[in-house]
């Protein structure tokens, strides 16, 4: 408890804990897309239940692995190398979770465009039913990709636990309360689903870059995000416009 309130007495800490809670907010809102766009493909009764257990996970998986933090960080010590080039299991991961994210974008993008598809190379074969489970489960695997990059960060920003631990709590409220909101807004507006099909195709591609050793500053990535946002808001209120004065 002593500890905790010598914590509190440092000012250094508060803006330590204040650039942490954001940084994990802006990193949450790629996971969200992600769970937005999974759990608006299950029956309505089941998406608000689908995006709590999603987010809940995320939480668990994040408190999981901020008590073995010491674990964590030794993810980034090489392991092998090829050509010259050195991997840590957190390269891999990164790898992995992105070329799930471009898979999982592309096959989406596939079946927007093309509604009628039948079995084709993204389903293996069969078209694939969409279970609640199914769904819950490849959440959870994003959920461990971006849970421990976010780790990582986390740990290059402070030394102290408990502030990590406080950041991760804001930051999973910030998503349960924008989570219903948001899925609702993509649901209801299919270019926006596009929208945010090409976001995790770009933040698939992030991953997969940094994940082979290319530094890829984040402040980009949600530059151009918000720039399309923005350039795709103004077409809505276009939109709109021409169907008040059609009316």
């Amino acid at each position: 408890m002593d500890a905790l309130m010598t914590l509190a007495a440092d000012p250094a800490i508060w803006a330590a804990l204040g650039a942490l809670i954001a940084m994990e907010v802006v990193l949450g809102i790629d996971n969200l897309i992600f769970i937005s766009i999974l759990t608006n493909k299950l029956p309505e009764h089941q998406r608000s239940r689908g995006r709590k257990i999603g987010i809940g996970l995320a939480l668990v998986l994040r408190l999981s692995l901020l008590s073995t933090v010491a674990f964590i960080v030794q993810l980034t010590a090489p392991v092998f190398s090829v050509f010259g080039k050195v991997f840590s299991w957190r390269d891999i991961i990164l790898i992995a979770g992105g070329l799930f994210l471009v898979w999982k974008a592309t096959k989406e993008i596939h079946h927007k465009v093309d509604p009628d598809h039948g079995p084709d190379m993204f389903d293996g074969g069969a078209a694939a039913a969409v279970t609640f489970g199914g769904v819950i489960f490849q959440i959870l695997l994003l959920d461990l990709v971006f849970s421990i990059d976010s780790i990582i960060t986390a740990v290059g920003m402070t030394d102290h636990v408990p502030v990590m631990v406080i950041a991760v709590i804001v930051a999973v409220l910030v998503m349960l309360l924008a989570a219903d909101p948001l899925a609702r807004f993509i649901d209801k507006n299919p270019t926006i689903v596009m929208l945010a099909l090409g976001f995790l195709l770009m933040i698939g591609g992030t991953l997969i870059g940094e994940g082979f050793g290319a530094h890829i500053p984040k402040g980009y990535i949600y530059a151009a995000m918000a720039f399309s946002a923005l350039i795709e808001g103004l077409n809505m209120m276009s939109r709109r416009a021409i169907r008040k004065r059609v009316e």
